[in-house]
């Protein structure tokens, strides 16, 4: 034991970075290799927190567990099941109409190109055309429906882990502070963080359908193709902050050129996507999260290109949630609370007074007195 302890404390600041970083890449490996197997797992448990008070509220009405269970269940089911058909229904429908599209994209893009070369401008040099073909739009349009339909396939999976993972929740507490013993602060810690996991997934999907509703009446009144397609889509990518309302809106404004065939419409779509992000993005949903429940920009982007990398295009929708999780353990964790300040958005509020010479005025007026 004396010898495990001196060779540790001869350890220098080289050698226990050498030793954070391996384990860091050990992690990092396992993410990846146990893809298959953790991605079903953590969309069961942001499901089962999402309908945790679902079966807390039938339990409280006098409903045994068991029949509270089935119904939280059928619940997200049935909500899954209307999502599924909506955006099943809009995607055979775009399957059909997208070589039109990819025709009026080529031809919309050749005309751009010669306008362009009639003023002088030898834009047909340096952009070529197979940049829209409709072969290559055909092939990732193919390529990210596969990716779909492989992510539903494992629908039934998901709702299996969720079933055992909410008969869990209601004897998890008692098997905790058993584990425990007399460790109330740890106890109230742990709820602590499942209630703020909770609040924050609570108030980012309410924002989300409020977003993708919202998206879609605008794709509505705007005339646009398939605005219910448009809806998911926002609802889906409103979880990413910052660069998700981007991402939602590019489809729309592309669609726009392609079916108005002009640059008017396309700026009026801009613009409605502009107001709702302003309003749900910067107004409603910045004050029911609080500051504290916000992640740097530069956090965002690095957390989506780890998921994904690590876990795939269903990874990089999990990457804000995952990673906001991660945020909040860390922020009740007194040691690496530090980290969290660093994924923070902004500042803290109050800053440690650090150690150094006082003020000369106050130095003076100490020396006077």
């Amino acid at each position: 034991m004396s010898d495990k302890l001196g060779i540790q404390a001869t350890w220098g600041p080289g050698a226990r970075f050498l030793l954070v970083l391996a384990s860091v890449v050990v992690v990092v490996a396992g993410l990846r290799a146990g893809a298959p197997i953790l991605l079903p797992f953590f969309l069961a448990l942001f499901l089962a927190i999402l309908s945790l008070p679902i079966m807390l509220w039938l339990q409280h009405r006098g409903v045994p567990s068991p029949i509270a269970i089935v119904l939280a269940v059928l619940v997200d089911v049935a909500v899954l099941g209307v999502i599924v058909l909506l955006a099943s229904q809009s995607v055979a429908d775009f399957q059909d109409r997208a070589p039109l599209y990819a025709a009026r994209l080529q031809n919309l893009f050749n005309v751009w190109i010669e306008s362009l070369q009639a003023r002088g401008i030898p834009a047909g040099e340096y952009i070529s055309a197979e940049l829209v073909s409709a072969a290559a739009i055909m092939d990732f349009v193919g390529g990210l429906l596969g990716r779909v339909a492989a992510f539903l396939s494992n629908t039934f999976l998901v709702i299996l882990i969720l079933v055992f993972m909410m008969a869990e929740a209601s004897i998890f507490p008692e098997k905790f502070r058993a584990v425990l013993g007399n460790g109330e602060g740890d106890v109230g810690r742990f709820a602590k963080i499942t209630g703020e996991v909770l609040d924050y997934l609570m108030i980012k999907t309410f924002v989300s359908l409020a977003t993708g509703l919202s998206i879609g009446l605008w794709a509505w009144i705007m005339g646009l193709d398939f605005p219910v397609l448009l809806g998911l889509i926002g609802f889906v990518l409103n979880y990413v902050p910052t660069i998700g309302s981007f991402l939602a809106a590019f489809p729309a404004v592309l669609l726009a050129l392609i079916q108005f065939g002009g640059i008017g419409p396309a700026v009026v779509v801009v613009i409605g996507y502009g107001v709702i992000n302003l309003i749900f993005g910067n107004l409603i949903e910045p004050h029911l999260l609080g500051r504290r429940l916000g992640l740097s920009t530069l956090v965002v982007i690095l957390s989506l290109i780890f998921w994904a990398w690590a876990w795939g295009p269903v990874g990089a929708l999990l990457a804000v949630p995952l990673t906001m999780v991660v945020k909040i353990m860390l922020e009740n964790t007194q040691d690496l609370r530090w980290i969290a300040v660093l994924l923070d958005k902004e500042a803290p509020a109050t800053k440690p007074a650090l150690p150094g010479p006082m003020p000369l005025d106050q130095d003076r007026g100490k020396e006077a007195s």
